[in-house]
């Protein structure tokens, strides 16, 4: 079984907030010491200490987040989820039908904050305060397809939680984070112009192998749909595929990688299927000490690249004081060096493509009649 758990030890948010500049980031809204706010108050900051959980609320959105089987990612998710290992809490995030019940939330203190598209005026008539969930870098969501007008929306302004939520936010901006998000969940990954060949493909060629994907999904606690959009990626779901150098098959198995995972005929799809299903539940297991759902991205780098490879990258960016087990960071490391190792920009297009297939694969079913 895959855990989507979301940990983390005792609260350092006193020391946290300490070490914080005291100035503006997000909003012209001037910090407070902590010392000054008045104590009277139900501080969110205070739930936070007292529960160790960051409660965040959202609507499913291709820029705030997406359910897969168990597992949530997505660009707003992420960065919340950032925010919570840099406050060294548990992330409760909290996925509702629409933003008015998502700032009903906030307001009766349900959750710590809420990640919304609502317009200024709305969040402001509910007595709420908001900034930029990009610190105002609108144009670089705009350019990967993300609504720019994401933003986080707090109960009150001078809320310790509140100021180290806008110092992050803008920290996230000034040191990369928030842009390499982006550049992954990229809606534009795949070209408007190619879906419609994609959605014909999948309403073709998927109904003929879904028993299969689903078979060997739940024999390795799998989500089918992830399997399903790797065969896409490998192959198209045609399972007499041979690429130049051997490999062959449905998901496209080298023939000492099918020996190992007990694979006698590569053309086989229902073979080619549980051996793809296999060699990728090894290599989550490779990884098995990175939480959901960064552990998905390393798994298909190491898919594609072989975990030799991406085991290289971690030392590197190990050497380089950044931590080798947080997706953000090796996926810098595959974007900045793509233009002089070929297998890098593969890979960055690899995984970035099989994430746009498994969206579309899950919110597209009735549609595509799959």
């Amino acid at each position: 079984m895959h855990s989507n758990s979301s940990s983390g030890s005792r609260l350092c948010l006193n020391s946290l907030f300490s070490s914080l500049p005291l100035k503006a980031l997000a909003l012209s809204t001037i910090f407070l010491p902590f010392h000054s706010l008045n104590a009277g108050k139900t501080l969110q900051y205070n739930t936070v200490v007292n529960t160790n959980t960051l409660t965040v609320v959202a609507v499913e959105s291709p820029t705030t987040v997406f359910k897969e089987d168990q597992f949530l990612h997505g660009f707003g998710y992420d960065l919340a989820r950032n925010y919570a290992q840099n406050l060294n809490v548990k992330l409760d995030f909290k996925i509702v039908a629409d933003n008015a019940t998502a700032l009903r939330w906030v307001q009766q203190g349900k959750a710590n904050f809420a990640m919304t598209t609502a317009g200024l005026s709305t969040i402001e008539n509910k007595g709420l305060m908001s900034f930029s969930a990009s610190c105002g870098d609108t144009a670089n969501l705009q350019k990967n397809g993300l609504n720019p007008e994401l933003s986080w929306v707090f109960k009150q302004a001078d809320d310790p939680l509140t100021q180290t939520a806008s110092g992050f936010v803008c920290q996230s901006k000034q040191n990369g984070v928030t842009e390499q998000l982006a550049s992954f969940y990229n809606r534009n990954v795949v070209k408007p112009e190619a879906w419609s060949p994609i959605q014909r493909d999948l309403s073709t060629r998927l109904p003929i192998y879904k028993a299969s994907f689903k078979q060997s999904a739940a024999k390795y606690d799998l989500d089918w749909h992830l399997l399903a959009a790797i065969g896409y990626q490998e192959s198209y779901l045609k399972p007499e595929s041979v690429s130049p150098t051997g490999v062959r098959g449905l998901m496209m198995l080298t023939n000492s990688t099918a020996r190992a995972m007990g694979v006698s005929n590569r053309s086989d799809p229902a073979q080619s299927i549980q051996g793809g299903a296999k060699y990728y539940d090894l290599m989550l297991t490779e990884f098995d000490n990175i939480p959901f759902p960064d552990r998905n991205w390393y798994a298909l780098v190491a898919y594609n690249m072989g975990p030799g490879a991406v085991s290289q990258i971690q030392k590197r960016l190990q050497s380089q004081g950044k931590d080798p087990n947080k997706w953000v960071n090796l996926y810098d490391y595959l974007q900045s060096n793509k233009t002089r190792n070929g297998r890098y920009k593969q890979a960055v297009q690899y995984v970035t493509r099989i994430r746009a297939y498994l969206e579309h694969i899950k919110t597209a079913q009735t549609r595509i009649n799959i």
